[in-house]
């Protein structure tokens, strides 16, 4: 019985999801910048998470990123998810997990396109600079406290060549944990350009509600909506935000049915 209405609220979230992508955006994208309101909202613990899609002339005219985000006001793509998962942990455990790069490798979404699992990241390391041949073992808690900016590299299955991140810390407390990540190498594919550095930055929110739940949003940013140059859907970008989600809650990526099939 627990596992069909497992499979249930799978099959509904997945039509309400599709059908939300399909439909004019109702809202903007609103992170918890220092309060717990967001859009979309938190889904309940357990339950796969909230998820939107807009392109640029989709968002109202008047949005400007929070000043929490760090961003400037710039057109092209944005996916904002949002969800709860339990953890009974502090913040730093779940820093932890963004600072172990190496275990981005080999992380599975589910190919619209292809239609079945495939490997999102193939290959993932940390770097002492932004240089590709500085490669190193995965940051510490320590370090990612007390660093102003750390590097990794990762390679998409839609791109020809490994990208460069920095990633930041801008907030660690007990309870709360906000991480920012921003290329700082091009993105090409093949002989494409497809976003210059700085054209790909995400930043997400962490907070605990209760003592063993955390909420966590992530909204994510390209400055060009190349979608039609690397065959991305809005279902691939969903399926590709659950699989980094479902990395750093701490479930198998490909454990449960794809929230966009």
């Amino acid at each position: 019985m627990q596992d069909r209405n497992r499979v249930k609220r799978f099959v509904v979230a997945s039509i309400v999801l599709v059908c939300g992508l399909t439909a004019q955006a109702a809202a903007a994208p609103l992170p918890p910048c220092g309060s717990s309101s967001a859009y979309p909202p938190f889904a309940e613990p357990g339950a796969p998470p909230n998820i939107r899609v807009w392109r640029g002339d989709d968002l109202v005219s008047s949005w400007t990123p929070p000043a929490c985000t760090g961003w400037a006001p710039a057109a092209g793509l944005l996916v904002a998810l949002a969800g709860q998962f339990r953890f009974e942990g502090s913040a730093e455990g779940l820093l932890a997990r963004f600072g172990a790069i190496s275990t981005l490798q080999g992380i599975r979404y589910w190919s619209v396109s292809d239609r079945q699992w495939r490997t999102l990241i193939s290959h993932a390391h940390a770097l002492d600079s932004p240089d590709l041949s500085r490669q190193r073992a995965d940051f510490t808690v320590a370090e990612m406290k007390r660093a102003r900016g750390l590097y990794f590299a990762y390679d998409d299955n839609r791109t020809s060549d490994e990208v460069i991140y920095r990633l930041g810390v801008p907030e660690l407390t007990l309870n709360r944990l906000m991480v920012t990540t921003e290329n700082v190498s091009p993105v090409r594919k093949l002989m494409l350009t497809l976003a210059e550095p700085g054209g790909l930055q995400s930043v997400h929110f962490l907070e605990r509600k209760t003592p063993n739940v955390w909420r966590y949003y992530v909204l994510a940013r390209t400055a060009e909506d190349f979608t039609s140059l690397l065959g991305v859907t809005d279902r691939s970008y969903v399926n590709r935000a659950v699989a980094l989600y479902r990395h750093f809650i701490g479930i198998p990526t490909d454990r449960d049915s794809p929230l966009a099939p």
